[in-house]
């Protein structure tokens, strides 16, 4: 489900930093991971299959549209790929965007009362269900279970140096970002302190224990909103 570079992330200053400059993370290599995420995936498809026929109608009737938000987002190395989530907006969220306020800081997009949110949407996202079909990226291989935030193809084009780097691993389903304050984090900078935090961390082990994590996470919905 890969594709080469968008035109806007092939003319960004910083593309070819990244795509020739740097070396493969351990991580992208790591037969324990890439089986890691199939079993995960797999089981998180299971899950996704008991789930789909009433969120799907949940998703019709509270606003009608497509059961599905697919979005391009960049993966390793600036890679572009479809990210398939439950849609938690309404249909003309794109269009609406500009007029709502960002609360974040950096290049994330953040509202706390987005009005864009449709009703199911706001319990999807508290309670993590909208990322279920990402689990089909993942046994895919254009993510993984644990990475980084993956990141639209806008926010890309104006990445630095400093953040290139977040992208020399897969992004994840979770992560830093999603263990160490979630959706409460509206500092881009952090983001990617995190992002790169998990890079020098990282050990199938490590994986192991962000995963541990993320469930207790998203259970207790830390952070959530």
């Amino acid at each position: 489900m890969q594709s080469t570079f968008s035109p806007a992330i092939a003319n960004s200053p910083h593309s070819q930093t990244l795509t020739l400059g740097s070396s493969l993370h351990p991580s992208v290599n790591s037969s324990f991971k890439r089986v890691l995420d199939i079993v995960g995936s797999l089981v998180g498809l299971m899950l996704l299959s008991l789930v789909l026929v009433p969120i799907a109608v949940a998703i019709k009737l509270d606003n009608p549209g497509p059961i599905f938000f697919i979005q391009k987002r960049c993966g390793l190395r600036g890679q572009v790929f479809h990210l398939v989530k439950f849609r938690s907006m309404v249909t003309n969220a794109d269009e609406l965007k500009a007029q709502i306020k960002n609360e974040a800081k950096g290049l994330i997009f953040k509202n706390r009362q987005d009005p864009r949110i449709t009703r199911v949407g706001k319990f999807l996202r508290k309670t993590s269900l909208d990322e279920l079909p990402q689990f089909w990226n993942v046994l895919m291989g254009d993510m993984s279970l644990v990475g980084t935030r993956p990141p639209t193809v806008d926010e890309v084009a104006q990445y630095s140096d400093r953040h290139w780097q977040r992208l020399n691993v897969k992004p994840g389903i979770t992560g830093e970002w999603q263990v160490n304050g979630r959706s409460a984090i509206e500092d881009f900078e952090q983001i990617v302190d995190l992002d790169l935090r998990y890079q020098s961390r990282w050990t199938p082990s490590y994986d192991l224990f962000v995963i541990l994590r993320t469930l207790y996470v998203v259970f207790a919905r830390v952070g959530a909103f």
